[in-house]
């Protein structure tokens, strides 16, 4: 390695001007995570609902509690929010999703789910973590309802007042 002395601003210049060897190509800095069966796990949270998510390469069919989702979410934009990560990665219908929901309502339940297919997602391919979390779906939604308080009609409603 050469040593340069810098005895002038000229000099300077002419020092950074000279290109710097490339980086090499960096390896995604994470490893394919899948069982036996060739399922990537995770489990999503929200509000007060958990679901234990699979996915697998299959043709787009979701499975909630042993149920088709068409029957387990009812409402169309329930079934929207659980294919948004397919949406975000260019993935829709090419992952069957197999997944067990306990706790919460329809609306925390389908938050959980899609959680957890986005933490499988980059658990199956590394290399859509970065979508997926530029997305926000691989951070847990951490809003859940306040706790009722003594002296207080609900979380922070007072009874009503009266003077007389």
């Amino acid at each position: 390695m050469s040593e340069e002395t810098v005895t002038d601003l000229a000099d300077l210049g002419a020092i950074a001007e000279t290109p710097a060897a490339p980086a090499a190509p960096t390896a995604p800095l994470r490893e394919k995570e899948v069982d036996a069966q060739g399922r990537a796990y995770a489990t999503g949270r929200r509000k007060d609902a958990v679901a234990r998510v699979w996915i697998k390469p299959g043709s787009g069919k979701v499975t909630v509690n042993g149920r088709d989702q068409e029957v387990y979410f009812a409402r169309p934009t329930l079934r929207l929010v659980i294919d948004q990560p397919f949406q975000v990665a260019d993935r829709a219908g090419q992952y069957d999703v197999v997944a067990t929901v306990k706790g919460g309502g329809l609306s925390g339940q389908a938050g959980a789910v899609k959680h957890g297919i986005a933490q499988a997602l980059a658990k199956f391919e590394p290399a859509l973590r970065g979508a997926v979390k530029a997305a926000g779906f691989l951070t847990r939604d951490s809003r859940v309802v306040e706790r009722k308080k003594y002296g207080r009609a609900k979380a922070r409603r007072s009874f009503q007042f009266s003077k007389r």
